[in-house]
This record gives C-alpha cells, structure tokens and sequence, in this order.
C-alpha cells in the first residue's frame, strides 16, 4: 500500500533542491506524481516550490479536475497529464526552469551528443518541442511526437520537463541534462569541444543496453542512424526552430559502418563524400606513379 503522505514529503524534497539550485525562480516550475490509474498528486499554482508543505499537495484527476487540496492545482497539470497518458510507465513529471538548459530552449540550439559518458548513457537525444502558449492542452500537445523516445525535454523558449518512475528519478534526469549544458557552455568559452570517437561513442550505447536503459540508436528503426549527430530527433528541428549556431556538429558515425565496395568497413568518421573523394585521390596518385 502506497503511503501517500512520504510521497507528498519526498514532492516538497525535490521542490527545495530544485529550489535550491535554481532552477525555478518565484513560483515557477510543478511537480507530480500518479498515484493510481485516475488520481495524479500535484503542486499548487504560485507557490514556491522551495517552501512547500505536504498540505500544500492537491489531486488531480485525469482530466484535470481538481478533486482534493486547499490550494489551486498547478495551471500547467495538462502537462504532466499527457505525458502520463501516453507513458503508462511513468510516475512521476517534473517541470522547471533550469537556466543553462534553458538557454539553449531560448537559443533553440540542439543539444550535442557524443561529448559527456552520463550524458550519453543517462539522456540520450534530447528533443526541444515546438513552442506553444503554456497551460491549455496544445501547450501539452507540443510533447506528444517526442514523449515515447526520451525521458526529458526542452521546452522551447520555456524550460525543461523530465520523467520517471519515482519523483528522484524524474528530477535527476533535468539536474543532469543542466550540468551538461553548463560544461558545454564553460567549454565553448574555452575554445573547444571535443567529440569522443565512434567506437568509443558505440561503446557507451553498448554499456547502455546492457544496463536496462533505453535508446531509440539501440533499435531496429534506427540502426542506420548516425549515433553522434541527433538523428532520433532530427526531423523535428524545422518545426521547432531549431538549428545548430554554437556548436559544429561532431565527425559522421554510422551505427552500421557503411562499406566501402571491397568488403572492409568504411574507416570511422568517413562519410560516403569523403570516401569518393579518398578514392578519387588515390587513383590519381597511382596513375601518375
């Protein structure tokens, strides 16, 4: 039996430490929890989440419909709502403003992949949505195409909103997804980023299937994908706003090493241009010796 009052504590914990580090300023960001197949614990609306009380907790019903709580249900629970429908799996949603993650919502610049192990192993690719007016249901819409492949997102010119099987696990993958972004923007200023090679790259989605984590790059759909170049969420970025303005994209590297007509491998980082061009090249030095 579930002990709704520990859960409702362990939503006031997650709501000083986003607090805390910033992450929502005032009476920014919501937190909830689904406690049964019609009943959604959730936070109340211009509140800070720094200073919540177990009484401040009210329930939702699928819906929306506010069916338990002195204090106002969150005017974003659309939100939560949509995610927890089209994720039977999912528990728990956390929605803030972390500020580096945020700033690449308002750049609207793609997250890089392939750079940081945990990033690589924990995240994945990370979509940014299409923005929408936050609160009514098209605002909770803007998730749909993306919800089934990731556990986190950027909201566009918004946030972050993150989600698990416990509420820990639901913030965990936003304070993640917010240190990276940092380090990426402390190692822009240095001058560099360095992408980890293919195989080193295609080792960390190895470690990842075999630890229970999911990746779209470790399916049959996407076996032909690029696994360093936001594939999974490519399509999307034109509809969205999104395109690459910091960050150079990193080397081509196939999931499937393309072959280059002898029966060996394409050499990592070769796309099939620059392969033409390497035999083109060679040709031509062998016909001149």
């Amino acid at each position: 039996m579930q002990n709704i009052h520990k859960i409702k504590q362990d939503m006031c914990d997650i709501g000083r430490r986003i607090y805390n580090r910033q992450f929502a300023a005032a009476n920014d960001g919501n937190i909830t929890v689904r406690i049964s197949d019609n009943e959604v614990l959730c936070t109340p609306t211009l509140h800070c989440k720094g200073f919540l009380t177990p009484e401040d907790i009210s329930t939702v019903d699928m819906t929306g419909k506010q069916i338990a709580g002195r204090k106002k249900r969150s005017s974003e629970a659309l939100l939560h709502l949509e995610i927890y429908k089209q994720r039977e799996d999912i528990r728990s949603v956390v929605h803030c403003h972390p500020p580096h993650a945020t700033a690449f919502a308002i750049a609207r610049e793609p997250i890089p992949q392939c750079i940081l192990p945990e990033v690589e192993v924990f995240l994945g690719d990370v979509p940014i949505t299409k923005y929408e007016t936050p609160g009514g249901q098209a605002f909770a819409d803007t998730i749909i195409p993306f919800v089934a492949k990731t556990n986190v997102m950027i909201l566009a010119n918004h946030g972050t909103v993150s989600y698990g099987e416990t509420v820990e696990q639901a913030y965990w993958w936003t304070e993640i997804l917010d240190s990276y972004c940092r380090m990426l923007m402390l190692a822009k200023q240095l001058g560099n980023v360095s992408y980890l090679d293919q195989q080193k790259s295609k080792e960390l989605l190895d470690l990842k299937d075999q630890w229970g984590y999911k990746d779209p790059r470790n399916t049959k759909e996407y076996e032909d994908c690029d696994i360093c170049a936001n594939d999974i969420f490519r399509d999307s970025w034109k509809e969205s706003g999104v395109e690459r303005r910091a960050f150079t994209p990193p080397p081509a590297m196939p999931a499937k090493p393309a072959s280059s007509g002898n029966g060996q491998a394409m050499p990592a980082g070769i796309n099939e241009e620059q392969l033409v061009k390497l035999i083109t090249d060679e040709v031509m030095r062998q016909m001149k010796a």
